[in-house]
């Protein structure tokens, strides 16, 4: 049994939090984003995506969205569900087995869709491998409690609220994951899941889990780093009903109905979380670049881009171009974006009360990475819909920029981390 003593505790949750993030920006500089500028570069000189394995495009997307966004999700919900609530001596110790698991699944799945090595056993196994650690890390958290347990019941939180939607958005895709996985081990004669397939399971896993947990975050965090107002919660749970009804919708086939709530959730949400309003108060941004809250308000303008794009895909898209415009304005523009600024905000005081390195990399890695944005989303329709050259050109260009700037937020990341804190390591509050 680990030591009780808070302070011993605090010290082990902020390894292991930062092992988890260390994670997350490998699985993030590789076989995400890496992947991702070579499978474009392939696509933009062939013209087409014709020739190019599916089963690496989806390599690229898993390695994004559970490699990355879900290593993060997972470990600074440890770290964070631990520190509100009764810190557990046993949370740290189940978060290793969690990590082992989770990363080792991930890893497999890699391996299954690009090198296609004995893939029929690798890919379930990868499946059931992440779908074990998520157990293990829900059962954890899940017992968190926000007040003594002599203490009368509370009601929950709006962003609580988010968070444990997106926990199970989560696992429903993991459970989807696992049944698809073993249905293509079976059935299939390469490891991609069908294109029918896959646009639904995309919109579970890019809008049924992340977006809802940077909702919840969001709102718990953004009256105090931005000082805006406190979020309306009546209008937060309207947006999670709408995303829900949205997502749903959509793994029934129903992607007009499901493209048109998710623009719906998408707006309830801006106007709840206030980000288009004037703060009431300056906004905290003491060792990290002051250009901060201007690019958390742009997350959310790529947001409603991302969701008015797939009204107009589920209408007009012929060759994958709109499609595929509206997921990277989401998963690029609205996403990463906020990871890359809320993330270099709170990563470096939940692992050790650290520093970040360098406001400087901070603001060029969100300007690059919303240029290269802002190349793709333009240069991805006319390119793909109506092949034009000049577009095609661009979108290399695109996938340059944005390597660069997710090289200089994992530099940025990994330098604050190889330093030593300013002090020594002590029990601390949550940012």
């Amino acid at each position: 049994m680990m030591d009780s003593n808070p302070a011993v505790i605090e010290v082990a949750l902020q390894r292991l939090v930062t092992v988890y993030i260390v994670t997350g920006l490998l699985f993030l500089l590789l076989p995400g984003t890496f992947l991702g500028v070579w499978n474009l570069v392939s696509i933009s000189g062939r013209h087409s995506l014709a020739g190019l394995s599916p089963s690496w495009l989806q390599a690229h997307g898993h390695a994004q969205i559970f490699g990355w966004i879900g290593t993060f999700i997972i470990g600074i919900g440890y770290y964070s569900l631990s520190k509100m609530g009764r810190v557990m001596p046993f949370a740290a110790s189940r978060g290793w087995v969690c990590w082992a698991l989770w990363t080792g699944g991930i890893t497999l799945r890699w391996v299954a869709n690009v090198a296609e090595w004995y893939w029929r056993v690798l890919l379930p196994a990868s499946a059931a491998l992440q779908l074990a650690g998520f157990l293990i890390f829900f059962a954890t958290v899940s017992r968190h409690q926000s007040r003594p347990a002599s203490a009368p019941p509370a009601a929950l939180e709006t962003w609580m609220k988010l968070v444990m939607a997106s926990t199970a958005g989560f696992l429903l895709a993991l459970l989807m994951n696992l049944v698809v996985s073993i249905d293509l081990a079976m059935t299939s004669m390469h490891p991609e899941i069908p294109h029918w397939l896959d646009q639904r399971y995309l919109f579970l896993a890019a809008w049924g889990f992340p977006l809802l947990a940077v909702w919840g975050f969001n709102a718990r965090w953004l009256p105090v780093f931005l000082g805006l107002r406190k979020p309306l919660g009546g209008g937060l749970m309207a947006a999670l009903s709408a995303c829900g009804c949205g997502v749903v919708a959509a793994l029934l086939g129903q992607l007009r109905l499901a493209t048109g709530l998710l623009l719906t959730a998408c707006i309830l949400a801006s106007i709840a979380l206030r980000v288009f309003q004037r703060s009431q108060k300056p906004a905290k941004t003491l060792g990290v670049s002051p250009s901060f809250p201007y690019f958390v308000r742009g997350a959310y303008a790529w947001l409603l881009v991302a969701a008015s794009l797939g009204v107009y895909a589920a209408q007009s898209d012929a060759h994958g171009g709109i499609w595929g415009a509206s997921r990277h304005a989401l998963t690029v523009g609205f996403l990463a974006t906020m990871v890359f600024a809320i993330g270099q905000r709170v990563l470096p005081a939940f692992c050790g009360m650290r520093l970040l390195y360098s406001k400087k990399l901070m603001f060029a890695s969100l300007a690059l990475l919303n240029l290269g944005c802002l190349l793709r989303v333009a240069s991805e329709i006319p390119a793909y819909e109506a092949n034009l050259q000049a577009a095609w050109t661009i979108l290399p260009i695109s996938a340059m920029t944005e390597l660069t700037a997710v090289t200089l937020f994992a530099l940025n990341l990994g330098i604050t981390l190889l330093l030593p804190p300013p002090y020594p390591a002590v029990l601390t509050q949550s940012p």
